[in-house]
């Protein structure tokens, strides 16, 4: 296996298989193995760490969440849904040496445009930023925490 960072995220032990020279590992909420990126590396300990320490259920997360910008396709890197349906949570990820700036979360804002999300989050599986959106005072607020998971969120 490449040698991949230790990220500030519990461990995970991953499913990995070899597709000719292509390392993929299994993405447990898509059903299928993926290609063993640097940012795929963040999801899988990301969602896992959400999952596993935080308690958000799986079987209302979902990965590679597509949606239309400006006439355009778009894919949320992960989005958590509430039971009504509805988005909740925006995580965008990059890969560990990948530096979150403003562009980052000029990018999660403008799929956020679309989806009228709770929270925001961007981590690169080092640092990790949480915003809780106000709508009712178009505002938000940068969190020193990723929240639990409950029925509010």
């Amino acid at each position: 296996m490449t040698e991949q960072p230790p990220l500030n995220l519990p461990p995970v032990e991953l499913r990995l298989k070899k597709d000719g020279k292509l390392l993929k590992v299994f993405d447990s909420l898509r059903q299928k193995y993926v290609a063993l990126t640097p940012e795929e590396y963040v999801r899988q300990h990301f969602t896992a760490w959400m999952i596993n320490s935080l308690g958000y259920p799986a079987s209302l997360m979902s990965n590679e969440v597509s949606l239309k910008l400006n006439e355009t396709r778009r894919r949320c890197d992960t989005v958590v849904f509430r039971s009504d349906g509805n988005p909740s949570v925006i995580v965008e990820y990059k890969a560990p040496t990948v530096a979150i700036s403003q562009a980052v979360f000029d990018q999660i804002a403008r799929y956020n445009m679309v989806l009228r999300s709770h929270f925001l989050i961007v981590s690169n599986g080092l640092r990790h930023f949480c915003c809780e959106m106000d709508y009712d005072n178009d505002s938000y607020r940068f969190l020193p925490y990723i929240p639990v998971w409950s029925a509010e969120i």
